[in-house]
């Protein structure tokens, strides 16, 4: 398996630091730019592949590096921005652990920072690293890979948070349609909410070693095994738990959720959304995801960026100009909050005939689930149909880790609590009947009645409730779709 190591440095590192920290691979290693020259890879005599280093990323947001590697980095340059360069260890590299442990260490050596994680840090730097031997090449062109077969392109992680880190995106954008991507980790790993996002649908999957030579699926349970190339539920224990490890960590509402540092009671706030734009010159992006965060937390996001940790302090203008930049293709991106108010969006982009589309998930993490404020949520709604060209919108909450990252455990589902139905969307299902609801509660109209959104709370029906406003509010041309707007606001989080 690949070993990751991380530079955290108070300046940039220069081509005078990189080599330094090159050089460790001795007088017959041989560098090279991959990836478009975002990738230096460290190889042997031979062309083996020893370590890759990243194209150093300067981190603005003072929270990642406690939320990515451990409350212990919280300090690290003292709340100032950070240079955040990732060192990956190549697979079938004897002793290329200590090798990326020795570039590391001569970058915070020269500038400054930290080295992650702690143990990798070496003192003694001096030499080169002899004792480093290639048995074999890399096979996957991805240096996030560590297997590739034709079914699946399989990563094995030895880190306490898997993020979509830089390394990640690419490997997801290569199989994207060609492969599943397949994770594996120990069972004390945890990922964050956009890399839980991509797993979540099957060939794809967060495979779990349980400690006793076998695999779990880290989102299901169900006991995994290798199998013509890829990992796959094994016939008759497709739907067997593993017990002990993941069941264990079962949440029933009002229970407090387990990680590896002890108890993380919380409680959650997911929306789930899509809005609609008409293409124009003066199009800012943003606007919806600005909104919910200053209405839940009293505050715009914190930061941004195209990968994890999230490198950028909050602007919609230029994450605009991003998405203008790559149109016609998609952008995908995250979003984050402050230290102290935990929260994370992923946010899809896309132009369509129609004009431009912004797809997003957003979650918030609370003490407990009676300080998720779902009272105020119909004004937010409100402001969404209103300002915004909201098509529709998923509420749900769960009792689960404030700092919301994702562990290898049994945790309890998202509860529905209301569903939203844009301007739009009434049009397309009828104001007679986007007006009553199936439910014992009846609609809040949201907006004027010329172009009125609709605001269904749930009560306690949980997804029976969902499913029974769903099949009603389908209009009858779109029976076949399998829901109001086609969009994926319309599916739970936990499905996405």
């Amino acid at each position: 398996m690949t070993t990751d190591v991380i530079a955290l440095t108070e300046r940039m590192p220069d081509v005078w630091a990189v080599a330094a920290g090159l050089t460790a691979g001795g007088p017959d290693s041989q560098v090279s730019a991959e990836a478009d020259g975002a990738v230096l890879q460290l190889s042997d005599a031979e062309g083996r592949p020893l370590a890759s280093i990243e194209a150093p990323l300067l981190v603005h947001i003072p929270g990642e590096a406690a939320r990515l590697l451990g409350p212990e980095y919280a300090a690290v340059g003292q709340g100032r921005p950070l240079w955040w360069t990732e060192i990956r260890a190549a697979t079938g590299a004897h002793g290329a652990d200590r090798l990326a442990g020795v570039i590391a260490s001569r970058l915070v050596g020269r500038l400054g920072g930290a080295v992650w994680p702690r143990t990798a840090a070496v003192e003694e730097y001096g030499e080169a690293v002899p004792e480093v031997a290639a048995t074999d090449r890399q096979p996957t062109g991805q240096p996030a890979v560590d297997v590739l077969t034709d079914r699946a392109a399989v990563i094995i992680l030895d880190r306490p948070v898997v993020a979509m880190t830089a390394w990640l995106a690419d490997a997801v954008r290569a199989t994207a349609g060609e492969r599943a991507l397949q994770i594996v980790t120990p069972p004390g790993a945890r990922l964050t909410l956009p890399v839980r996002t991509v797993l979540a649908g099957l060939p794809n999957r967060w495979v779990v070693q349980d400690g006793e030579g076998g695999y779990y699926d880290g989102l299901s349970g169900s006991v995994v095994r290798w199998k013509d190339g890829q990992f796959t539920a094994d016939g008759a224990l497709a739907d067997a738990f593993v017990r002990g490890t993941f069941a264990a960590g079962a949440l029933r509402r009002g229970e407090t959720a387990a990680g590896p540092d002890g108890p993380a009671p919380g409680g959650q706030l997911l929306l789930s959304l899509r809005t609609h734009h008409p293409a124009a010159d003066d199009l800012l992006l943003g606007g919806a995801l600005e909104d919910i965060w200053q209405h839940v937390t009293g505050a715009p996001p914190a930061g941004w960026g195209t990968e994890e940790p999230a490198a950028s302090r909050w602007s919609r203008k230029e994450l605009t100009a991003l998405v203008r930049d790559r149109a016609p293709e998609p952008t995908w991106l995250v979003a984050v909050g402050q230290p102290e108010r935990p929260a994370v969006a992923t946010l899809r982009v896309r132009r369509t005939s129609e004009g431009v589309e912004e797809d997003m998930t957003v979650a918030f993490g609370f003490s407990g689930e009676t300080d998720v404020p779902l009272g105020e949520l119909p004004a937010l709604a409100e402001r969404l149909v209103v300002r915004h060209g909201l098509e529709s919108l998923l509420v749900q909450q769960r009792a689960a880790r404030r700092d919301l990252s994702v562990p290898a455990q049994l945790e309890a589902p998202p509860l529905p609590v209301a569903f939203v139905l844009g301007s739009d969307a009434v049009r397309e299902t009828g104001m007679a009947r986007a007006r009553r609801s199936p439910l014992p509660d009846p609609p809040r109209q949201l907006g004027p009645a010329a172009a009125a959104g609709f605001h269904y709370p749930l009560g306690t029906g949980g997804a029976e409730a969902l499913e029974r406003l769903m099949t009603h509010l389908r209009p009858p041309a779109a029976a076949d779709a399998g829901s109001v707007t086609g969009g994926a606001a319309a599916r739970p989080a936990s499905e996405e």
